[in-house]
């Protein structure tokens, strides 16, 4: 792999004198692009570098080019440096010209990338264009399925490709004047380094036009819990073993859905799975702003809050976007705005000497910060905590125009009738509320949703709504359990008797528990005993499984758990496997 990065002063991509802003684009290499290419190798391999002789053609290629993927980076619409990648499966790699396969410390096989010609222009040296350059080929190999990277690397930049985790094999060839080291790495190792420099990239990122097909940033699931369904079976082939195990790793109702419901659907399943639903929702979404008391058009449906998450984030914000949510807080929201939009977020620490709850003036004083988008959940979850709604009213008065309020009201039901923000949102510039009907409606299999907003807030959003977002045996569902609120009232009553009696059991074997009102417990586990991850494991291997807290938020620590709350027989059988999974041996 010839290359070219000759080292200046650093300077940052996407600045230049006296300051103005020049945006980097980076894409694949045109044909015409593909000839400047072969003249620029020639101009520095040739004569700048004395690797090849000069020729009266100008240009420089070999026999990979037919084969080869050539990344360009472009500085005000110039070719300002490239990289080119050989994929596997090619007749040959450049490598193969310097070193026997047989020499090689690493194996070639059908999932080795090797990373070749990365070159920048004169004028653009210093500048951390190289390293966009070597980030753009590690992307292109893990989107691609990739394994492992080879390269050869001139020996006075080495420390560059060092910098984005390549190491030298320890062996090196002689091209003309120029020394190459033979450099190896796997796209794990790769992808941990591209981990410890995030910071930089991601001030890299918003100085970028990525005109690849694939994502800047590497997509990265948000785990969710749900770890019992590995034990019923995800091939959905023995659901009887759902009888055997607790799953209290999510946060599922213990009671069944409103009778209505269950009769609906038994009566009529078989005309429902083969019937295509009404296309807008139109009957769900009335039932809802009826029962909300608010128009049908402050509402938008959605398949779960996800899909309304993933939506509306994605369409509102960008990595020039700077969003504050809670820590400790829903895992999903951190997910989707630094792996999947990409912006700046900041945390909001509960401190557990408060018991996590969300102190008024401190959250308040935020809203003078500027924020494109503030996230509450409220109920917080892991937390349980709540702000009464007559708090939320008089604080988002000092709401700035330019900043919207996320308010989640998964749980809200739980804290009792009247606390919904729901109308308020509804009347609203920027306060928008999402609900779903998953934990308190006992519908989470059914993946129900829905935003209420001022109608201005969702008129974009319902532009993208997919026809039949939510499917017809969730609809019909949800419209009959929202018929329905005596039984769900009554069921919410049961729930915050349980969840008391089973915090009782939990402080008996020491554990503190957190004064939450939704259907679960954050606990800490005693400091001098086992840690969440043992503890979470050995009841697993009994056939209850809850929540390792401590990957929901920074400020938990490795002894914190979550539990969701069940009936009370399964509350007890919960407490005795508890008890012998947090014993000290």
């Amino acid at each position: 792999m010839e290359s070219a990065t000759l080292p200046r002063s650093p300077r940052v991509i996407g600045l230049r004198p006296p300051g103005r802003a020049l945006t980097c684009v980076l894409e694949i290499a045109s044909e015409a692009d593909r000839a400047q290419v072969a003249a620029l190798r020639h101009d520095v391999y040739a004569r700048e570098l004395g690797q090849h002789p000069v020729n009266a053609t100008g240009r420089l290629g070999d026999g990979l080019d037919a084969y080869n993927i050539v990344l360009v980076a472009r500085m005000g619409g110039a070719v300002a440096g490239f990289v080119s990648l050989t994929p596997p499966r090619c007749p040959a790699y450049s490598i193969d010209k310097y070193f026997p396969r047989a020499d090689l410390p690493f194996s070639v096989d059908d999932s080795l990338f090797e990373v070749r010609l990365l070159t920048v222009l004169p004028e653009h040296r210093g500048s951390e264009i190289a390293l966009l350059l070597m980030y753009a080929a590690l992307r292109w190999v893990e989107s691609h399925g990739g394994t492992h990277v080879a390269a050869i690397g001139r020996r006075e930049v080495v420390p560059l490709y060092e910098r984005v985790g390549l190491r030298p094999m320890g062996l090196s060839a002689r091209s003309g004047a120029v020394t190459y080291d033979l450099l190896h790495a796997t796209a794990t190792q790769l992808r941990a380094q591209a981990v410890r420099l995030a910071d930089l990239f991601g001030r890299l990122e918003r100085h970028i036009h990525w005109r690849l097909s694939f994502p800047f940033r590497q997509p990265a699931g948000c785990f969710h819990g749900g770890a019992f369904f590995a034990a019923v079976g995800e091939d959905f082939q023995r659901l009887e073993r759902r009888h055997e195990i607790i799953n209290a790793d999510v946060l599922d109702a213990w009671f069944d859905p409103a009778p209505g419901v269950l009769r609906t659907l038994q009566a009529e399943m078989p005309w429902l799975l083969r019937t295509s639903p009404p296309t807008a929702c139109a009957g769900l979404v009335e039932t809802i702003a009826r029962t909300r008391g608010v128009l049908p058009a402050n509402i938008l449906p959605g398949a779960g809050s996800s899909d309304l998450i993933f939506r509306a984030f994605t369409s509102w914000l960008t990595p020039r976007s700077r969003v504050l949510i809670l820590d400790p807080t829903y895992g999903e929201y951190a997910h989707v705005l630094e792996h999947v939009v990409g912006c700046r977020v900041d945390r909001l620490p509960l401190d557990r000497a408060a018991n996590f709850a969300v102190e008024p003036a401190r959250l308040e004083a935020a809203f003078a910060d500027g924020y494109d988008l503030i996230v509450l959940v409220n109920p917080n979850s892991p937390t349980g905590r709540h702000l009464p709604r007559a708090t939320l009213e008089l604080m988002v008065g000092g709401l700035p125009p330019g900043t919207r309020l996320w308010i989640d009201e998964t749980y809200v039901e739980y804290a009792g009738a009247g606390q919904s923000m729901e109308q308020f949102a509804a009347q609203s510039e920027n306060i928008v509320v999402c609900k779903s009907m998953s934990k308190v409606y006992a519908l989470s299999g059914a993946r129900v949703a829905y935003l209420c907003a001022g109608r201005h807030q969702l008129e974009a959003l319902r532009a993208i709504t997919p026809p039949w977002v939510v499917g017809l045996p969730s609809q019909v569902a949800a419209v009959r359990a929202l018929q329905d609120p005596a039984y769900y009232a009554g069921r919410y009553r049961e729930t915050a008797l349980a969840r008391e009696i089973l915090a009782t059991g939990l402080r008996g074997l020491g554990w503190d528990v957190l004064p939450g009102i939704a259907n679960f417990l954050l606990c800490h586990l005693p400091a001098s005993g086992p840690d969440a991850a043992t503890v979470v494991a050995r009841a697993a291997a009994r056939g209850l499984f809850i929540r390792n807290a401590a990957t929901m938020g920074a400020r938990l620590g490795p002894h914190a758990v979550r539990v969701a709350v069940k009936d009370p027989a399964t509350n007890r059988r919960m407490i005795e496997i508890l008890h012998d999974a947090a014993d000290l041996r």
